[in-house]
């Protein structure tokens, strides 16, 4: 099939016009829309928490065992490790692009497996938590609130969201606060390991078992205990030796015991008011302006939930950028397209023959979609900047056919069909 065929059968031209048309509108539909294309490496993050140590501590006790087990993991590029003074500690390792996230993930969980023989008990019995999220934002927002409603009412169902890596916050839980008094602590020869020995044997959930299950008795009966206290009055009735005077010396009697934060390094406000804010982040290879709709239709109903007094801001979303810059573009796209059709109708001065390229641009660039559907492409800022730098393309092309034709008019030829 030659262009003649075309010029010969008009019928067949427009068709596959249409084709392009429809074609290009289902991929417009389908196509996901994105920020930037997905060209960001897979990563996977390591993190782990060792209380009261301080950044030095951190780096030779607990990184440099992870980093050496991991190291060397299937697809790996390098590694990148953060160490604070408020006793937390995270890796992230980057993969090469194409990984395979899920299995990136479970190979260094595997990894991270082998070094915890290495790493300090109190850092193993909070536990090192492995979880593959990219480094870039997706949306940042907060609540405030008098008590712990954000941990225990949304931020479970957000990570339950399709393509939600991590959704982390930056605000501390409640903790049992154990503020030991030094002066009487040295009145009785104690030190702070013989406090936290005793949290350690007291404050446990353990199997009591039955009574009667060996026996001719009717009945068998489940023992059963308090199991781990849970207020700080039942904190301060914990044993800590008995006297020679036949008393016993409480918590409450060497150390302070109150509800309070796990932790002070930081403290949370939004629009003046106690809060805390949150940070969301995606796993390789989702659409990030689907995973942000999904959190805000989840976030309106939570708003319909909230108790009174707690209200839900949005601090920062990766589609206000994104949504803003699209509107430029095709504003951009829009002033080009109007611009050309004026220009090309002030130079050929016939509306027949501005018409010629002017269909040429709706039909190239609403069928391009479809071209882009087909090679897994997504609409993002630069396939819209290509289309864009397109235009021009497209319409010189279909003014060079325009114009050759008016030339062969202005020589004699009374046939369009000939002068085509």
């Amino acid at each position: 099939m030659t262009l003649k065929h075309f010029i010969e059968r008009p019928v067949l031209a427009s068709v596959i016009s249409i084709v392009i048309v429809i074609a290009g509108i289902i991929g417009l539909a389908s196509l996901p829309v994105e920020q930037y294309p997905d060209i960001a490496p897979p990563t996977v993050m390591v993190r782990a928490t060792y209380p009261g140590a301080n950044a030095e501590t951190i780096q030779k006790s607990v990184i440099v065992p992870l980093e050496e087990a991991i190291n060397g993991v299937e697809n790996m590029m390098y590694i990148q490790s953060e160490a604070s003074n408020s006793g937390s500690a995270s890796i992230t390792v980057y993969f090469r692009q194409g990984t395979d996230p899920d299995m990136a993930a479970v190979n260094v969980q595997n990894k991270v497996a082998t070094a915890t023989g290495q790493l300090p008990g109190e850092v193993t019995q909070i536990g090192v938590t492995t979880m593959k999220r990219q480094t870039s934002m997706l949306k940042v927002i907060s609540i405030s609130s008098p008590d712990n409603y954000f941990s225990i009412n949304i931020e479970p169902r957000i990570k339950r969201i399709q393509g939600v890596g991590e959704c982390f916050v930056l605000g501390a839980d409640y903790a049992m606060r154990i503020w030991l008094k030094p002066d009487v602590m040295a009145q009785y020869n104690l030190v702070p390991s013989d406090i936290t020995g005793v949290l350690s044997e007291q404050n446990i959930e353990a199997a009591t078992g039955s009574l009667g299950e060996n026996s001719d008795n009717t009945f068998q009966y489940t023992m059963k205990y308090r199991g781990r206290l849970m207020t700080p009055e039942e904190f301060g009735e914990i044993v800590i030796r008995s006297l020679n005077d036949g008393s016993v010396l409480k918590l409450k009697d060497v150390a302070e015991v109150e509800m309070g934060d796990e932790s002070y390094a930081y403290s949370g406000k939004v629009n003046g008011h106690p809060g805390v804010s949150a940070m969301i982040f995606q796993t390789a290879g989702t659409n990030a302006t689907q995973i942000v709709g999904d959190i805000n239709a989840l976030l309106d109903e939570c708003r319909a939930e909230l108790p009174k007094g707690i209200e839900i801001t949005d601090l920062m979303s990766v589609t206000d950028f994104l949504y803003a810059s699209m509107n430029e573009v095709l504003k951009t796209l829009i002033e080009a397209i109007i611009l050309v059709v004026l220009v090309v109708y002030v130079f050929l001065q016939d509306i027949r023959s501005t018409l010629v390229p002017t269909i040429s641009i709706f039909v190239a660039l609403i069928g391009t979609f479809g071209f882009l559907a087909l090679a897994g492409f997504s609409i993002n800022l630069l396939t819209l900047f290509a289309l864009v730098l397109a235009i021009g393309t497209v319409v010189d092309d279909a003014i060079i056919v325009v114009e050759a034709v008016q030339a062969r008019f202005d020589v004699g030829y009374k046939s369009s069909y000939m002068a085509t």
